[in-house]
């Protein structure tokens, strides 16, 4: 009898000095894939697909620049996709974070491979252009994954005050499970990082090379992506798709004018809920398990953090979600080894 899934796309920040050579591993027979989007990006006048993940040695200022790191990890993430198992696996819906929603729409069939890589690709591209802003990351969880309210209370108190203040921007620009994304101008960020105690030695933490995804700072970036991007590029979806708000666009009955300005307005310049997409995905579609596509592994401690915070299988702590693992595994990252060889 099939598993049934609801896939999870990766966003920014998934492909690391650990995943460098992910496609060429994982991946030699996506040749035909990867030589079209090598094309395109010649055309372009940009750095191969292939010329990236084959570099010999991963390089911060090269890899994770937006320009290249948004359509390397859209490759890795649509060829795991092609990978899983459908003859034992059925796939309900598809979801991602950030820009992993142009991955997902692209895995659900309302975007063409190629058509997918010319969203990412342009998106990355006028945000390293651009590169407005940045972002930090701050969590409201404990060591057991469980949310300490007053400390998200407190969080988000301190965004809007900093926001309200003199020269500073602020806002939620992704809620990651147990993790707050914040982003901002210089002056917001840095009044941040200033008031807000340190956490486990490492909190909050910059993200490089990452602009003020999901605020209205974006503004600009999602005007020109509206001007280099045609709503022709989208068709009708052939599996259910759970955006950043946690809405559907279900296959057949999608309005693509909508979903066009969806994913090139509200998607670029409002707070993106991944912990909401998540609960929707697990409450509306109720799957057996999440698969979350690479490459990398970090998104998958946001998955199951979102489970907890929705209580899904009456899972509510770490150590819930870990026994739940150990008996009939509810989250694969196709980052890890182990785990991508059970839905090949």
């Amino acid at each position: 009898m099939k598993k049934t899934a609801v896939v999870v796309a990766p966003g920014r920040g998934t492909y690391n000095r650990a995943e460098l050579g992910y496609l060429k591993n994982w991946h030699p027979d996506r040749t035909d894939l990867v030589a079209d989007f090598d094309d395109f990006r010649a055309g372009l006048g940009q750095k191969t697909i292939s010329e990236l993940d084959g570099a010999a040695r991963f390089s911060s200022a090269v890899h994770t620049r937006g320009d290249n790191a948004s359509p390397l990890i859209y490759t890795c993430a649509c060829a795991d996709f092609l990978s899983i198992n459908r003859d034992q696996i059925d796939i309900l819906a598809v979801t991602g974070n950030s820009m992993g929603w142009y991955t997902a729409l692209a895995c659900a069939g309302a975007l063409d491979p190629l058509g997918g890589l010319n969203v990412a690709n342009t998106m990355g591209t006028l945000m390293q252009e651009t590169l407005i802003g940045g972002q930090l990351v701050y969590p409201f969880v404990d060591d057991d994954w469980q949310a300490d309210a007053l400390r998200h209370a407190t969080i988000l108190a301190k965004i809007d005050e900093i926001d309200a203040g003199p020269d500073a921007v602020l806002s939620v620009s992704i809620n990651l499970g147990g993790l707050i994304v914040l982003a901002g101008n210089e002056a917001g960020l840095s009044a941040f990082e200033a008031q807000m105690p340190r956490l486990e030695d490492r909190f909050p933490i910059r993200l490089p090379n990452h602009a003020a995804f999901h605020t209205q700072l974006q503004d600009p970036v999602a005007e020109r992506g509206r001007a280099a991007l045609s709503a022709s590029l989208f068709a009708q979806p052939q599996l259910p798709l759970i955006d950043g708000r946690g809405g559907i666009w279900q296959p057949k009955a999608c309005n693509l004018n909508a979903l066009y300005s969806y994913t090139l307005g509200h998607q670029v310049t409002e707070t993106y809920d991944f912990t909401k997409a998540i609960r929707t995905a697990a409450m509306e579609f109720m799957p057996d398990m999440f698969i979350v596509l690479g490459p990398g592994t970090t998104l998958g401690g946001a998955t199951a953090q979102s489970l907890l915070l929705s209580n899904w299988k009456g899972m509510n702590t770490k150590p819930d979600f870990r026994t739940a693992q150990e008996n009939d595994p509810v989250l694969i990252s196709m980052g890890i080894p182990d785990q991508r060889r059970s839905v090949l």
